[in-house]
């Protein structure tokens, strides 16, 4: 394939130097030729095989657009590159913070992996999720089930980007080219700590300062000449997102660089403080209601938040964690993706898909919360909501595959990425044909065909539409009757996707 595309490559350019030649020298003559146009003969090469491939190139359509023409073949040729190298390093690598008084929960070093792309100026940092912990006793548990989410001891030396950070074109059709920068969630503090360790705590959390020694350290490889900055995270790195984006772009601003243009991509971090389905006791993560183990953390981490949320919630500033009360004033762009029935959600609303089917009780819950959700993001200009149950997309494999009207995450996201240029050459008109504010109306989990694969969670086998339905306590004579058809019309919906 390599030899293949180098040959291509070559007689592309060779045709084009060739081409152009004439073209000049046809100026030369005045910009006449006497002779009928004809097409230049197909450059024809053979494999090792047998088989014959001849590649037809007609120049006559680009004679008075050389130029632009050019610059096409250039960027065909780097985009196939990397086809014909012998060896490939794709992995992202590991380097610790040079402020070293920065650190994970246990006090090792905070760090990050990076994959260069030269001659790009565009740069995604990405925060890793991994729920959190708020006082002594549950940080020392999870530090005996989960150590890697709190200590740098056993970080592998590269890291391989998937979804968002892969540098494949057909698995990262916007962003293959940025510079890669993954940041390993280690301060279980929802990425907004500022507080060393204390005989009190035991751990240090530093989230917040992480990112900004991170972003510091970066400005020597290449950040400096960036464009655009984006901000990316899933579950608690989603949150972080939200929490972090502005001190960001206000960091760089001090420092100097107040034309690179920092943007927010928050994935499956835009919680509800909402009741939970039935309350318990506050002894862990799992079971302590949303707004109380927040409440308890920003206290233990030592959180800080941004400084405009802060000024809005006076003494209440656990408000800042949940997506729609900090997103008013937020100043930086942010595209929110979130999964309209989220698993880590459910969890702490204490609605547990164990593998029974869900009462009647869970089920109305269920459906309730994709209201909420609905009625939270209708004012979030972009945004990216199918109604499936799941939890993290943006560095999943199928994240290309999962639309909602017609339009992809990736799509979606290059279309928010087209309007905010339009925007900052006073082009206040949305592209046309590109959507940036993506939301299902369709009622129940998984209503959407392209949602990720259900399993079974006892067998692992998947599950169809009616069948995960049917699983969760789904009444279809009922729910036929509410919507006022007949009831094997509405199997025949569902079994379609519609």
């Amino acid at each position: 394939l390599g030899r293949r595309i180098a040959v291509l490559i070559s007689w592309l350019l060779l045709l084009v130097f060739m081409q152009s030649g004439v073209f000049a020298a046809r100026r030369f003559r005045g910009g006449r030729n006497p002779q009928p146009r004809r097409t230049p003969p197909s450059p024809t090469y053979r494999d090792r095989g047998d088989t014959t491939e001849s590649f037809p190139l007609d120049f006559t359509a680009v004679e008075e657009n050389m130029d632009n023409f050019m610059t096409q073949v250039k960027n065909l040729a780097q985009s196939l590159y990397p086809c014909s190298a012998q060896k490939l390093d794709y992995d992202m690598k590991l380097h610790f913070l040079e402020n070293t008084s920065v650190t994970c929960n246990d006090g090792t070093p905070a760090g990050y992996y990076m994959k260069e792309s030269r001659g790009s100026r565009r740069w995604l940092i990405f925060l890793e999720g991994g729920w959190y912990c708020f006082n002594k006793e549950n940080c020392d548990s999870r530090y005996d089930t989960m150590r890697r989410l709190m200590s740098s001891s056993k970080w592998p030396q590269t890291k391989t980007g998937t979804g968002i950070l892969s540098p494949l074109p057909e698995e990262n059709p916007h962003w293959w080219n940025a510079n890669m920068v993954f940041i390993p969630y280690c301060s279980s503090d929802v990425w907004s700590g500022a507080s060393a360790k204390t005989d009190h705590s035991g751990y240090a959390f530093m989230g917040s300062l992480i990112i900004q020694e991170v972003v510091k350290d970066l400005l020597n490889k290449g950040l400096d000449n960036a464009k655009v900055l984006l901000l990316a995270g899933s579950s608690a790195g989603g949150t972080g997102v939200l929490l972090n984006v502005d001190p960001v772009a206000e960091l760089l601003e001090g420092l100097g660089h107040p034309g690179i243009q920092v943007r927010g991509l928050a994935d499956s971090g835009w919680f509800l403080d909402n009741k939970q389905y039935r309350s318990t006791d506050c002894h862990d993560t799992i079971s302590c209601a949303p707004t109380e183990a927040i409440k308890r953390g920003i206290k233990y981490w030592g959180s800080v938040v941004p400084e405009r949320c802060r000024q809005v919630h006076l003494g209440e500033e656990w408000n800042c964690f949940f997506g729609y009360r900090v997103f008013p004033s937020i100043k930086s762009p942010v595209f929110v993706v979130q999964w309209l029935f989220d698993e880590a959600q459910l969890t702490v609303d204490n609605i547990h898909l164990t593998g029974q089917p869900v009462q009647e009780g869970q089920w109305r819950y269920i459906q309730n919360l994709g209201i909420e959700l609905r009625n939270t993001l209708k004012d979030v200009p972009a945004m990216f909501a199918p109604a499936c149950l799941s939890h993290e997309v943006i560095t999943r494999n199928y994240w290309i595959d999962v639309q909602v009207k017609g339009t992809s995450l990736p799509r979606a996201l290059h279309c928010w990425d087209r309007s905010l240029q339009d925007n900052s050459r006073n082009n206040k008109a949305p592209p046309k044909g590109c959507p940036v504010h993506l939301i299902d109306s369709c009622p129940w989990p998984h209503c959407n065909p392209t949602c990720p694969t259900i399993r079974d969670q006892f067998t692992g086998q998947e599950m169809n539409v009616i069948q995960f339905l049917m699983h969760m306590g789904f009444d279809v004579q009922k729910m036929a009757q509410q919507q006022g058809m007949d009831p094997s019309k509405l199997l025949g919906m569902l079994s379609s996707g519609s």
